[in-house]
């Protein structure tokens, strides 16, 4: 078992910054990927970009330039910042990862992004 925690999630003018944390527990040793999805109103849950324990990283074509996954494997969290928000941005953002073929989901984190 995993337990995922997201937070760092708010409210933010376009233009401006946030950073996300997702903090794993439990059964975390052989975890190897780990990424970030966000879900808007309305839209299907998406991919925003993934990271290796060896620190691979892969981003979807909408935030690369903006955004930064990275992950601290001795404190078992892993990190988003976000740079140059756009409203398009706005979503509820969750942290993912794949274990023994299971999924594990954190409980998400808002982000609005104002205009």
């Amino acid at each position: 078992q995993v337990q995922l925690v997201e937070s760092g999630g708010g409210l933010v003018q376009a233009g401006g910054s946030l950073r996300l944390s997702c903090a794993a527990s439990g059964s975390i040793f052989s975890i190897n990927t780990m990424g970030w999805y966000r879900q808007a109103l309305g839209k299907q849950r998406e991919w925003v970009a993934d990271i290796t324990r060896g620190g691979y990283t892969n981003y979807a074509d909408s935030v690369k330039g903006r955004f930064t996954i990275s992950r601290d494997n001795a404190k078992n969290t892993m990190y988003l910042q976000m740079n140059s928000l756009k409203p398009e941005d706005t979503a509820v953002y969750y942290c993912k990862t794949w274990l023994m073929g299971n999924d594990y989901w954190g409980q998400g984190t808002q982000v609005t992004v104002s205009s």
